[in-house]
């Protein structure tokens, strides 16, 4: 089982983060800084709720006032980027709303070893006008991981971090930024423009299918960039951005020999196979998903969709075999019962099948 990322905060890893404090504070409370980490509640924090009580722990033994403690921290060395840091920037997010002066160049700092995409959120909310004219600014910057910050921060729906409600009623704010860095020299940064506009694609259809459609066709790293962003509308069949894609309905499309597992046990694997197969010279170009119909706590079913392949085929025939876990995943609880699988090819459900998850 692959170890829990919560775990990198190792008593090794405190233990070198308190000495290197003490090596910049020499009145650093070493001891009692350790033993506020590993309280008794340590054990049951995940991720996020570590990083916070890190730096919880920092404030109750750093000398302060706020502004003086940004100092000595900014003076740590990190030896690699990483997530591990990202207690730094929950440091700022904790303590420094009220000092927007000397909190905004830490986060800018932080952000280059430890990402501040989850810390500058609250400051968003908090000064909306002066935050966005901000990120104008780091979308500008020669460093990538703060053109990165300028789009990732301001992201809608960032995963695992609080939503920016105004953002997802009136994403306007937004697009100017996103249109400055769409064609940024680093992938890094594109990719989060992606993210960016796929999120506002959950809310604004429309909108991001509009942008799809001017964006689409001016270089090949732009062509990567809209594509990852409409994810979320390709699933959703949006008729328009599968034609952009050149995604036709599949009208020649045949499946056959759906075979779908009758039972499977809850942390078992479901097993299906088909075969798509045409008249026609071949079967051209395919976006080939799959749906689950899971089966909920209020007895409803409520699909899922899953991306096998996209691809231009020249045969007339393919054969398709897959496995669908259920294990228990914190995303997704399973309940007993019927549920629903289904093939969908180019945005249309051609073929379908049931199956009964049963418990352990």
């Amino acid at each position: 089982m692959a170890e829990l990322l919560k775990n990198v905060y190792t008593q090794e890893f405190i233990a070198a983060l308190a000495q290197q404090l003490t090596a910049i504070y020499p009145d650093f409370e070493n001891k009692k800084f350790q033993q506020l980490i590993f309280a008794a509640s340590w054990q049951q924090k995940e991720l996020k709720a570590r990083m916070n009580h890190i730096a919880h722990s920092l404030h109750q033994v750093l000398p302060g006032p706020y502004h003086h403690n940004l100092v000595l921290l900014k003076q740590i060395k990190v030896e690699r980027s990483g997530f591990e840091y990202m207690f730094l920037p929950a440091y700022v997010e904790l303590y420094g709303q009220e000092d927007y002066v000397a909190s905004i160049p830490a986060l800018a700092h932080f952000t280059e070893f430890a990402s501040s995409e989850f810390a500058v959120r609250p400051f968003i909310i908090k000064y909306p006008r002066q935050m966005m004219a901000q990120m104008a600014l780091w979308a500008r910057m020669d460093n990538k991981h703060l053109r990165r910050l300028a789009s990732e921060g301001c992201r809608p729906r960032l995963p695992w971090a609080m939503a920016l409600p105004d953002f997802k009623q009136d994403p306007s704010p937004l697009l100017p930024i996103l249109e400055v860095l769409k064609d940024d020299p680093s992938e890094y940064v594109r990719r989060s423009v992606a993210n960016n506009l796929n999120d506002i694609a959950k809310d604004h259809p429309k909108l991001i299918t509009g942008i799809a459609k001017n964006w689409f066709g001016q270089t090949e790293n732009t062509d990567r960039l809209v594509k990852h962003a409409c994810r979320t509308l390709l699933k959703k069949a949006e008729p328009e951005i599968l034609t952009l894609f050149g995604f036709a309905p599949p009208k020649a499309i045949q499946v056959t020999s759906l075979k779908v597992q009758k039972q499977v046990a809850m942390g078992d694997r479901l097993s299906f196979s088909f075969t798509l197969a045409t008249k026609a010279q071949a079967l051209g170009k395919l976006r080939i998903e799959y749906a689950i119909d899971y089966m909920k706590s209020n007895g409803k079913q409520a699909r899922k969709i899953f991306k096998i392949a996209e691809a231009d085929y020249n045969t007339r025939q393919k054969d398709i075999t897959r496995e669908q876990s259920f294990k228990a995943i914190s995303t997704r609880k399973h309940y007993p019962g019927a549920h629903g699988m289904a093939v969908i090819i180019n945005g249309q459900e051609l073929a379908a099948g049931e199956f009964t998850l049963t418990a352990a």
